[in-house]
């Protein structure tokens, strides 16, 4: 009996705890325009205010977990963990900025992930350094790194500037870590992951699914994402956040 008794014990506190975190799924939402389509660029770039306010809504009221990249392992401890993240750094983000400060609560903490492009920082249709220095300073928003000039880094032959140049032009303007990268375009090899590693902790692809735990050797720097667009309905967000379902994805 005391056998089994001690069998018993070892399955609950060593088996099905890790069998529990190996099937934790986190959706790692990829957001860029917050703002109405007026003719410019890919439409489906865009996510009017109001629907990104109804998507961050319902993650308020189903009790999900705004996180970014410095709390990655927070994704084992929180309930209903979710990564919210922008690429490209537009000033309509500040858009998702009033946004999160209209929601936020004592128990929801909205939190996003700006993925900039240190040499874009500044132009008209970008967000400024003052902008993105106020940003990260209120705990809103941590600010990364999507490369210097936004190549398809599997054929520049500029890589080293391209990582390892935004990432400190990006430290100096917010005077916080950058930890984590996103491919532009998605586009990424054996090479791209290498030198990734010499500067990132993550590298974001546009794989879309949920992450889930696998073990898998590089997995930080192959973590998926699923895009939200313009056409994308209230139910279609839903179902992505538990199923990752392919919301087809473009090409930015």
């Amino acid at each position: 009996m005391k056998k089994l008794l001690f069998l018993l014990i070892f399955l609950l506190l060593v088996i099905s705890p890790s069998q529990a975190l190996a099937e934790i799924k986190v959706p790692i939402l990829i957001y860029h325009s917050i703002d109405e389509f007026h003719g410019h660029g890919s439409k489906e770039l865009y996510v009017t205010p109001e629907n990104f306010e109804k998507q961050m809504t319902y993650l308020k009221n189903k009790g999900y977990t705004l996180l970014t990249f410095e709390r990655w392992k927070d994704i084992s401890r929180v309930k209903k963990p979710i990564f919210i993240t922008f690429d490209d750094g537009y000033k309509n983000n500040l858009n998702a900025f009033a946004i999160f400060k209209r929601l936020k609560s004592e128990q929801f903490q909205p939190t996003g992930t700006l993925f900039v492009i240190s040499d874009f920082v500044g132009r008209s249709n970008r967000l400024s350094k003052k902008e993105l220095k106020q940003m990260a300073d209120t705990g809103f928003f941590s600010v990364q790194s999507h490369t210097a000039t936004h190549p398809d880094l599997t054929k520049t032959n500029n890589i080293e500037y391209e990582l390892k140049t935004s990432k400190e032009k990006i430290e100096k303007m917010t005077g916080k870590p950058v930890i984590a990268l996103a491919y532009p375009y998605g586009s990424f090899n054996k090479k791209v992951v290498e030198v990734t590693k010499k500067y990132y902790q993550f590298g974001l692809t546009t794989i879309p699914e949920v992450y889930v735990k696998k073990g898998e050797e590089n997995q930080n720097y192959l973590l998926p994402r699923i895009y939200v667009k313009y056409s994308t309905t209230i139910e279609e967000f839903i179902k992505s956040l538990g199923t990752g379902i392919i919301l087809s994805k473009c090409s930015k």
